[in-house]
């Protein structure tokens, strides 16, 4: 990543990404995204019906609802924590990160997800794959997921740029600051 400078009173400031604030938003995403959505997963997965002509017809709606709400709450509270931990002194380098957090922590996800579907082989749709039913659930599963990224991606740059701290102004002169 290049640096970034701005001028501040007349002083130019340089910042660089601080990667272990970045790592540790991604962290904190990946645990909340992982642990909550592992349970949306059992609570709507235990409502579909496996004898039923179409046996997850509610649990798409559900689980993608529930997807799209975890990952704004995940993305948020990554982002704040990647923003603290970088010690930001403005909203702008706060949004920085957290567009670096964000980048990051999908594409560690997309990982985990391709790596942890060939861990369990492939799946045969292929022969249904003009299944009005099939198709109607990958669409489903498309929407939700841009949705969720995208709100998700707002909620991380809300979220890192909130998080800033304010600088101490400098004491006015004649005045004695003591420590």
């Amino acid at each position: 990543m290049s640096d970034l400078s701005y001028s501040r009173d007349n002083v130019v400031v340089q910042t660089f990404p601080n990667w272990g604030a970045v790592w540790g938003g991604v962290f904190t995403f990946i645990a909340i995204w992982s642990v909550f959505g592992s349970l949306g997963l059992g609570i709507f997965a235990s409502a579909a019906s496996p004898a039923a002509q179409q046996p997850v017809s509610g649990m798409n709606v559900g689980m993608a609802i529930w997807s799209i709400i975890l990952t704004i709450i995940a993305m948020f509270i990554a982002g704040r924590a990647t923003g603290r931990l970088a010690g930001v002194n403005n909203s702008r380098d706060g949004m920085l990160h957290g567009m670096i957090m964000f980048g990051l922590a999908v594409t560690s996800a997309l990982l985990i997800v391709v790596i942890g579907g060939n861990a369990f082989g492939s799946t045969e749709i292929a022969g249904s794959a003009h299944n009005p039913y099939v198709l109607g659930i990958f669409a489903d599963l498309g929407w939700a997921l841009f949705v969720s990224l995208f709100l998700g991606w707002l909620a991380a740059l809300g979220g890192a740029a909130s998080s800033h701290r304010e600088l101490p102004q400098p004491a006015a002169q004649g005045q004695v600051r003591h420590a």
